[in-house]
């Protein structure tokens, strides 16, 4: 199941020193969790097709993903990987949040 789907639009630039990222990289941090830990993979592979996006973090293990990009492009990475996630391979979601 995808447990979280969230767009940060213009996050503190201390969020991404916090996470190890360069504060110039990009305008929004995308956030998903996904169990089993394994989906991240696709999701990763799903969100870069999509759009301009760049992988900031994946955690095959625990279930993370953290995608970098300009707003429109992590929202319409997010949706191809809900999207697929719902219709292809049938697992619960949950909508798209932002902040």
């Amino acid at each position: 199941q995808i447990t979280l789907a969230h767009v940060i639009a213009s996050p503190n630039k201390g969020i991404y020193l916090k996470l190890g990222l360069d504060d110039s990289v990009s305008d929004a941090l995308g956030i998903m969790t996904i169990t089993p830990a394994e989906g991240v993979i696709i999701a990763a592979d799903i969100a870069t097709k999509s759009g301009a996006v760049e992988i900031g973090f994946l955690d095959r293990f625990g279930g993370s993903l953290l995608l970098l990009g300009d707003v429109a492009s992590v929202e319409s990475a997010l949706k191809s990987v809900i999207h697929y996630f719902d219709e292809v391979l049938h697992y619960d979601s949950v909508g798209m949040t932002h902040t």
